[in-house]
């Protein structure tokens, strides 16, 4: 039953994102483009959330993926929709500053 409620509401254990990354983790800003360029994570992809859909292609489905945002509440809604959409190994790295540093 916890694992059911766990998994309802997209809970998942703490991730290494470092190991991660070193694994070929892809990390994609959902933020707009000006967010984004006003600071990000290098090597990110941006994908602002409301063209995710048209920027699947951008994505690879074999690969671990790591959504970032401002906050976190974006990179949840990517995630679940990233989900839907057949990505089966993918994370919430919530805001991009707080995935930044726990990428040193």
């Amino acid at each position: 039953m916890i694992s059911f409620l766990k998994n309802l509401l997209g809970l998942q254990p703490a991730a290494n994102y470092k190991e991660l990354l070193k694994n070929g983790a892809q990390i994609i800003d959902v933020r707009t483009p000006g967010e984004f360029s006003g600071g990000h994570i290098q090597g990110s992809v941006n994908i602002p959330l409301q063209s995710l859909n048209a920027g699947l292609n951008k994505i690879k489905k074999d690969k671990p993926v790591i959504t970032c945002c401002a906050s976190g509440m974006r990179s949840a809604s990517a995630k679940n929709i990233l989900k839907a959409k057949g990505y089966t190994e993918v994370y919430n790295g919530g805001g991009w500053m707080s995935l930044r540093s726990k990428l040193r």
